[in-house]
């Protein structure tokens, strides 16, 4: 799952647009990490944070952290 995909599905942004402003706002981070990258692909083990939300990328998909 890309990046812009999961903020969507866990409902943090409504639309792609409002995840790519967020994203190269530099307002989200990979594994402890600013990302900037809206396509980044996520992996098994990726922890996301934006805002106040965490979520993170299991064998069997996205989950909440």
């Amino acid at each position: 799952m890309k990046l812009d995909q999961f903020m969507k599905w866990k409902g943090w942004v409504s639309t792609g647009g409002e995840a790519k402003h967020a994203i190269l706002a530099g307002k989200v981070s990979v594994n402890g990490s600013i990302e900037i990258r809206r396509g980044r692909q996520l992996n098994v083990g990726d922890q996301i944070a934006f805002e106040n939300s965490h979520g993170c990328i299991s064998k069997n998909g996205p989950i909440d952290a």
